[in-house]
């Protein structure tokens, strides 16, 4: 089991960020993995080079893990029953034009 990077001199830990690549054929980022950084720029260098080592990414997103806060999936139901009733939101009567693409 590997222990988490510490700072140089014992400062403390490197703080863990979470890494979404976009791919080429893709429109969104996807999670790819997480890592360990002093800082966002290393973070983002790091990132590059573990998870984008065979040219399939075109961006790259690093946030720190601290920043992202989520639902819980056991709650899901009551989490998003609100939504459910307001069928506006959903745009199931739009007719979409014909040169629109990526909807």
């Amino acid at each position: 089991m590997s222990e988490t990077p510490k700072a140089p001199g014992g400062a403390g830990e490197w703080p863990l960020w979470e890494v979404f690549v976009r791919s080429r054929r893709g429109l969104a980022h996807t999670h790819a993995g997480s890592l360990h950084a002093p800082d966002a720029e290393l973070a983002l260098r790091n990132a590059r080079d573990l998870y984008t080592r065979r040219g399939e990414g075109v961006s790259l997103w690093v946030v720190p893990s601290a920043a992202i806060t989520a639902s819980s999936p056991d709650e899901k139901d009551p989490f998003f029953e609100p939504a459910a009733d307001k069928p506006y939101r959903h745009p199931t009567f739009y007719e979409i034009p014909e040169g629109v693409k990526h909807l």
